[in-house]
């Protein structure tokens, strides 16, 4: 199952050619040799998502915001939870990484307005088509590059779903870094076996997320598709219109993503300074959020969306659709209570 739940497995359908992207990386590798998988990939999910909206049905691939609103709404009153629990402290802003439309946040800071809760919203995106997209949701928000311009006093609420994913991992096999380059007009990797995968990239958002946890205070939420423990094997994949692809055909004109190391990012975050929760199993994290009842009161109040709300619940839900292989992990500062849910 893909990290961005295509709805079907199948080969990849034609996709139109990475163009630009495909020439510059052919031009890098002819100048320079073979590249890292991290450079192609990072290369590559530029140039992809500052050029399109790939949720939905009419994009790539649909992620838990978009499946139903319980997503948004758990992770809302989660954050707001903590925050009554942590004595309601003030200045407190909500930061997510990669909001994708602002679907999320939209249904988050509902469920936290019926709290008491109304924090400013910090949007961390660099994609200029998807900085639209979130305008029309979300008109207070300001949006930021990276972290570095978010500001750097008060309590911090920080989501990241499906966001770590689509970094850029480099990958091993054979005692050494294995590099792409092109073999008849193709990108190739090399071989190399146990293959093994790294992202520093990642580990390194992560630490920057602890450090202003450990010095304002507040709590992070992570969601993403990977593993709880450290493992071996080539997880690099590609979606394109809902269905599994090459991920070295095309690049820029598809989404690419590796699972992400949970037990790599509690580590980073743990040497900083912050205390870790989970990470659990989305499925089991959304059943102790409470999404049976909140599925059972949308039904009630919408009786003809009945099937479609168990259907939605479902696939976020159940082991063989999201429920097990994507996971949650909080990072929470060392002033502030033991988070729900885990």
């Amino acid at each position: 199952m893909s990290g961005r739940c295509p709805k079907m497995p199948e080969s990849a359908r034609p996709a139109a050619a990475g163009g630009d992207v495909a020439e510059r990386l052919a031009g890098r590798i002819a100048r320079e040799g073979p590249i890292s998988v991290a450079d192609y990939m990072a290369e590559a999910n530029a140039h992809y998502y500052a050029t399109r909206d790939p949720f939905g049905r009419a994009g790539d691939f649909v992620t838990a915001p978009e499946i139903s609103q319980m997503f948004g709404e758990l992770i809302g009153i989660w954050l707001a939870d903590l925050w009554i629990r942590a004595g309601r402290p003030s200045g407190l802003r909500y930061v997510e990484l990669g909001p994708g439309r602002g679907t999320l946040a939209q249904d988050a800071l509902r469920a936290m307005r019926g709290a008491g809760l109304e924090p400013p919203l910090e949007l961390v995106e660099t994609s200029p088509v998807l900085r639209r997209a979130q305008s029309e949701r979300l008109p207070p928000a300001r949006w930021h590059d990276d972290l570095s311009t978010v500001p750097d006093r008060g309590p911090l609420l920080i989501v990241a779903n499906e966001f770590f994913d689509a970094l850029p991992v480099h990958q091993y096999g054979d005692g050494r870094e294995l590099r792409v380059h092109l073999e008849g007009g193709r990108f190739v990797r090399e071989n190399g076996s146990p293959v093994t995968e790294a992202s520093p990239a990642s580990v390194a958002i992560v630490r920057d997320l602890s450090r202003r946890l450990v010095a304002q205070s507040g709590a992070a939420l992570i969601v993403d598709y990977g593993h709880d423990r450290t493992g071996v094997g080539d997880t690099l994949q590609a979606v394109a219109g809902h269905a599994f692809a090459d991920p070295w055909e095309a690049p820029g004109s598809r989404d690419l993503t590796a699972h992400v190391d949970f037990a790599a990012l509690a580590a980073a975050a743990r040497s900083e300074g912050v205390r870790i929760c989970g990470p659990t199993t989305q499925g089991d994290w959304l059943e102790a959020m409470g999404i049976q009842i909140r599925a059972a009161s949308l039904a009630k109040a919408a009786p003809e969306r009945t099937a479609e709300i168990a259907a939605a619940r479902h696939r976020l839900i159940a082991p063989s659709q999201m429920g097990r292989l994507f996971k949650a992990m909080a990072l929470v500062a060392p002033s502030w209570p033991e988070p729900v849910g885990f």
